[in-house]
């Protein structure tokens, strides 16, 4: 089909052949039926797209050319890309910030571990050090998509476990694509400029973009916002309120810093996460002018209407009856009002020209039916099904799966609620109710009295403690103890360590390099024929991508369960599964 088309000044066009219809037809509604399907029963959609691009591709039937095949990976990784900008746009500063140093110790442990356990290769396969380590670094990463599409699906996103999970994701990734640079160099001299430069270069998107966000756009922001309030009427204020010039902002951003971090050297889906995270914080921590809020006018009235039909049915009318009257002869002072109480700062899911509402009008539809689904399914087409079940591959590929899975899983150990806690209460408490002899003080009755006091204040929270215990599922709103129960379960700990062990993308992207380069190849052994070690690799990356999901989508099956069950049993206030995990 390509060929004579070099030299032609255009393409000539032809109509396909019912089959070529009937295949792609087939392969893109199958796509998103039996992702619709394994999400509302098991949360875990992709793995029914990877399957379809099992059974569609070159590792199946072949139905799909090759030329298709390269189409769908490159629109595929265009889905990947803004399925990450999603998750910077969800991104919540506050409780990122306060889970920073939880993150990066999830996301060193599910570095560290896989990297040690690869060198069990060695005796596996008879591997050489530099091959263990190579294995290690592509089964490291952690899968973003996969990750943001468990989170999404699962409703987990914004929270603070998927915080957690996102921030140590990333990180993970990160290190993966610095190895995948100092892998593609293994043929030649490993120069230090190799390994420092991903690493300078993803410090520095870390580091210069928020420092500019701070130092730069927030100034020049609050200096058009004065401008834009003394100049209610300039053609400036009505453009920066169109939808449209925040869709061009937005996705200019996006493709700066995507563009600029492919050049510079590290990730372009890290790149693409702290453009989502960059507009979140605009969105959210700047405050803006009250013109961007006059098209919430709409909204405030709605509002404001169904407050004051709520509140009128516990307060007697009589009391307020002046007050309609006094709202419907100046309407303008009270939109005012609740408009500029709204504007420092404004919340970002508020208005329609904020990150997540750009995104949900113009990008949502095409990335969940057709862009994210591509991606899973050129993650099938990379699966070489017809090589791996020779049977010294199938065992060793298991074996390794099995230590790479414990690799990550250990990671929700940080999320683990020891019994050591508990203990020290009881310990605490047994020791509390001890009444130890008085002992005389060479000082005299005063401070026998102030002893005596001190004595009695420490038993005094006794009753309120008794008191909070027998009442722990009653209480109220106004009380000091309005914070998130802590979680009963081994839940939380349990999703973020099988959610770290999805691979996917970076960890066959790194192994495929390797592959390529002929760092798991033997010496003398077939260029055409993939080696032993690649498909051990390959193993541990598909059953990972595929246990991960599976049981992520199993615990927050179980989660709901449980939940709607304690709301059933004590009156819709027994959400405390996750606890403090659940909360954003």
């Amino acid at each position: 089909m390509a060929t004579g088309t070099e030299g032609a000044s255009s393409l000539a066009f032809h109509e396909p052949d019912i089959v070529t219809i009937l295949v792609q037809t087939s392969f893109l509604l199958l796509l998103n039926a039996i992702n619709a399907l394994l999400d509302r029963l098991l949360f875990c959609g992709l793995l029914g797209q990877v399957l379809i691009g099992i059974a569609w591709g070159t590792p199946g039937a072949a139905w799909l050319p090759a030329q298709v095949e390269q189409v769908i990976v490159q629109l595929g990784y265009l889905g990947l890309i803004l399925l990450v900008y999603e998750g910077g746009l969800s991104t919540r500063f506050k409780s990122l910030e306060a889970n920073l140093s939880l993150s990066c110790a999830v996301a060193l442990t599910g570095i560290a571990v896989p990297i040690a356990l690869s060198f069990s290769l060695q005796r596996l396969l008879g591997a050489t050090p530099l091959q263990a380590f190579a294995a290690g670094a592509a089964l490291c990463s952690t899968s973003l998509g996969t990750t943001f599409t468990v989170l999404s699906a699962s409703g987990l996103s914004s929270s603070r476990l998927g915080v957690v999970l996102t921030s140590a994701a990333m990180m993970d990734d990160v290190v993966g694509l610095v190895m995948l640079q100092v892998i593609s160099n293994l043929g030649g001299d490993i120069k230090p400029i190799i390994i420092i430069r991903p690493i300078l270069v993803s410090l520095a998107f870390a580091i210069i973009v928020p420092c500019l966000c701070r130092f730069l756009v927030k100034p020049v922001t609050l200096s058009l916002n004065h401008y834009r309030e003394r100049h209610h009427s300039t053609k400036l204020g009505g453009i920066l309120r169109r939808v449209e010039t925040a869709f061009v902002l937005h996705s200019l951003l996006l493709i700066a810093l995507v563009t600029g971090a492919t050049y510079a050297g590290t990730s372009n889906l890290f790149a693409a996460y702290i453009a989502g995270a960059t507009i979140s914080w605009w969105d959210s921590e700047v405050p803006h002018p009250p013109d961007r809020e006059n098209r919430l006018v709409g909204n405030l009235e709605e509002r404001k209407t169904d407050d004051t039909a709520t509140n009128s049915e516990p307060y007697p009318p009589t009391e307020h009856a002046p007050l309609p009257e006094n709202l419907i002869q100046s309407q303008e002072p009270p939109v005012q009002t609740v408009e500029r109480e709204n504007v420092i700062p404004t919340p970002a899911a508020h208005t329609p020209t904020c990150g997540a509402a750009i995104y949900e009008r113009y990008y949502q539809q095409a990335t969940a039916r057709i862009l994210q689904p591509f991606f899973f399914a050129s993650i099938g087409f990379s699966i070489p099904v017809t090589r791996m079940f020779s049977g010294h591959v199938v065992w060793r590929g298991l074996i390794y799966a099995m230590l790479m899975a414990a690799g990550k899983l250990v990671c929700g150990l940080w999320l683990f609620r020891f019994p050591l806690g508990s203990m020290t209460e009881s310990l605490r408490g047994a020791m509390a109710q001890v009444k130890l002899p008085t002992m005389p003080h060479v000082w005299g009755k005063s401070t026998e009295r102030q002893a005596t006091t001190t004595n009695t204040s420490r038993q005094a929270p006794r009753p309120r403690t008794e008191e909070a215990a027998a009442a722990a599922d009653n209480v109220p709103a106004s009380s000091p103890r309005n914070t998130p129960p802590k979680p009963f379960s081994l839940y939380p700990p349990l999703i973020i360590a099988l959610a770290m062990t999805a691979r996917g993308e970076i960890g066959f992207l790194i192994s495929a390099v390797a592959e390529s380069n002929g760092v798991f190849s033997p010496t003398g052994s077939s260029v055409n024929q993939e080696s032993d070690m690649f498909l051990v690799v390959t193993w541990a990356i598909v059953l990972c991508t595929i246990v991960g999901p599976l049981g992520v989508g199993l615990c927050v099956r179980r989660v709901r369960t449980l939940e709607e069950r304690k709301n059933r049993e004590h009156d819709g206030a027994g959400r405390d599964v996750l606890g403090k995990w659940a909360v954003g």
